[in-house]
């Protein structure tokens, strides 16, 4: 049997050692695509349905989170999808972790060679340590994205398995790049992802501005390492640094373009505000910030959106996202100083797309 880190890619996605893992996680992933996503229209149809044909006479708003999530659970179907969610999770991240152990003084060789070469730089301070709120085991994936130190590639190709393959190329990165606004005198020299995980996002921005000094800044060493590896064998000349989101040590009026990709979510309250708050020094006077967050608004949401947010913070390790789905999201952002803007919907009836300027 063939095995070895030179097995090819899927994609952009470096193969498995071992064709048995590989083929365990390709039927994880087709098994995922079928359960996970199967008549996404329909289950909405049905659950929200369901709770409102329970309503007597109430209105959804004034119903509480518990009895939502007891009144949904009723369903059979219900209790059997989240019971398959989490095992499926917990089983790719288990095989994934397994079949790169093996290999990890090799994957770590590889990452050190890297670390010193270009085009693009890494910047990653040996006494940095995260703080506690961020050593999470987000989504389940083991040792999270700050304390497994081969934990760059192992989210890759767990997360090949988590989109059903949709973003073997970085096809929903793209997308997001895209769709990310330019300020309104299209002057764009400097460009950061925040939150960046493993550049997928960063490196379509470099692409879409080819011209721009573009960084991507995350908490979690393993992620920025592999970042910056995969941009070393790329030849994309794009910077990685550890560093909080919070905290980035960039100077004031720095940054034309700023991306905030599924970041909030992942972090405490009062952190979303101190995030924004450095957003708003680094970024230039009509500078641009985009960000794709989950929903917010709290009891305006359908009572699926409100189970499936109880659902994902108590079962994939989301800890931190019920105090961003039930705040005023909005208006933690202008209290930062920034002006919210219409912003185009992306392709995820989920997420949430916000523009919003720093004023000149």
């Amino acid at each position: 049997m063939q095995k070895g880190l030179n097995r090819g890619k899927t994609g952009l996605v470096l193969r498995t050692p071992t064709l048995a893992s590989e083929s365990y996680l390709d039927f994880l992933q087709t098994f995922r695509g079928k359960v996970a996503f199967a008549k996404g229209a329909e289950k909405k149809e049905i659950y929200n349905g369901y709770v409102t044909d329970r309503l007597n006479g109430r209105k959804v708003e004034d119903l509480e989170l518990d009895e939502i999530v007891s009144t949904i659970n009723e369903l059979p179907h219900a209790r059997v999808w989240q019971r398959f969610m989490r095992t499926h999770q917990e089983m790719f991240w288990r095989k994934t972790r397994e079949a790169f152990t093996a290999h990890e003084t090799e994957i770590l060789a590889g990452l050190a060679e890297s670390d010193m070469k270009g085009p693009g730089r890494l910047v990653a301070d040996p006494d940095f340590i995260p703080p506690d709120y961020t050593r999470r085991e987000i989504h389940l994936q083991p040792g999270g994205y700050t304390d497994d130190p081969i934990g760059g590639i192992v989210h890759h190709y767990g997360t090949k398995v988590f989109y059903s393959g949709m973003n073997d190329r970085n096809e929903l990165h793209n997308e997001i790049a895209d769709g990310v606004q330019l300020p309104d005198d299209g002057v764009v020299k400097r460009v950061i992802d925040l939150g960046c995980s493993l550049g997928q996002a960063t490196f379509q921005l470099k692409r879409r501005f080819p011209d721009a000094e573009v960084w991507g800044l995350d908490v979690g060493l393993p992620m920025v390492r592999y970042a910056h590896q995969c941009g070393v064998e790329y030849g994309i000349d794009v910077n990685f640094i550890q560093a909080l989101a919070e905290d980035t040590g960039f100077p004031d009026d720095h940054f034309d373009v700023v991306l905030l990709y599924i970041l909030f979510h992942e972090v405490p309250a009062d952190k979303a505000q101190e995030i924004l708050a450095e957003t708003f020094r680094i970024m230039r006077p009509g500078g641009r910030v985009t960000i794709l967050e989950f929903p917010t608004g709290g009891k305006v949401l359908a009572p699926l959106q409100q189970f499936i947010v109880d659902y994902d913070s108590r079962n994939n390790c989301e800890p931190y996202s019920p105090g961003l789905v039930y705040s005023d999201f909005h208006g933690v952002i202008e209290a930062a100083g920034f002006v919210i803007e219409p912003a185009a919907a992306n392709s995820n009836g989920f997420l949430q797309t916000l523009s919003a300027v720093k004023p000149a």
